[in-house]
């Protein structure tokens, strides 16, 4: 499947100063960059550096007062869509250190308080089944609510909230599964069919010795996601992070079918 991202961002920030932008689509298993442009106008420096993981790239500018930037890209998707029931989990001494870092408490995903319930409510399923199950659970007890979390909800906030958006959404779901003993990580991606169109959140498992994606919100699948960056929770992937308040002046994220 071919995807055509189109994104625009304009911002004004209170003082001048560096910037970090994470919106480029990666060159990661399971995708092809087709075409590729971005345009930051007149900054006063421009950088790139490896994102987590080698997946993707930060961009780090530096611009008087304004961050007006354009990117637009074709993405051919080749990963399929992954059969989770028949997908096995690992076990603890079989995993590669870069899964096992997954399966610890990060600043949004608190895993250790989840054990119990985990425990209680998945413990008779396994590997993929189970993975299935923590993601059916967070998109039928969860509302998606645009504005009804901030920048401080963490996982066990949206736990007893019963609400938010995708990042919430994507933080519950990977403390579940590190409570569970499965890898989880977050990637932000970029896929049809998001409501309100944005740069999406979702969740990434390590089965069978490989990552897989998949969406607690369930308006995207692993096989028309475009794949930005990975990390721990929310803080390894935003979109834009500055020194100063940035006053948004305007903001779109398309993803389209091609």
């Amino acid at each position: 499947m071919r995807l055509k991202i189109d994104v625009e961002l304009v911002y004004t920030l209170a003082q001048p100063g560096p910037a970090i932008l994470v919106i480029e689509a990666a060159g990661a298993t399971g995708q092809e960059l087709l075409k590729t442009e971005i345009d930051f106008g007149d900054v006063e420096h421009f950088a790139r550096v490896p994102a987590e993981e080698g997946v993707g790239e930060k961009i780090i500018i530096r611009t008087a007062e304004k961050i007006a930037c354009s990117y637009s890209a074709e993405v051919q998707i080749t990963r399929p869509r992954p059969d989770f029931p028949n997908l096995s989990a690992m076990e603890l001494d079989e995993m590669p250190g870069d899964a096992l870092r997954y399966m610890l408490p990060s600043r949004y995903c608190q895993a250790e308080r989840f054990i119990p319930f985990a425990a209680q409510r998945f413990g008779e399923l396994r590997g993929g089944q189970k993975v299935a199950a923590i993601r059916d659970w967070c998109e039928q007890r969860l509302d998606y609510i645009s504005g009804s979390s901030d920048a401080q909800t963490t996982a066990a906030d949206t736990f007893l909230s019963r609400q938010g958006v995708c990042r919430d959404y994507a933080h519950l779901m990977i403390a579940l599964c590190r409570a569970a003993q499965i890898p989880a990580r977050i990637a932000s991606v970029f896929a049809p069919g998001v409501e309100p169109p944005d740069f999406h959140a979702v969740v990434e498992v390590y089965l069978d010795g490989n990552w897989h994606l998949i969406d607690p919100t369930g308006m995207a699948h692993a096989d028309e996601m475009a794949v930005i960056a990975v990390g721990r929770d929310a803080v390894d992937v935003a979109f834009m992070t500055t020194n100063s308040y940035a006053e948004l002046e305007r903001q779109t994220v398309l993803a389209t079918r091609l």
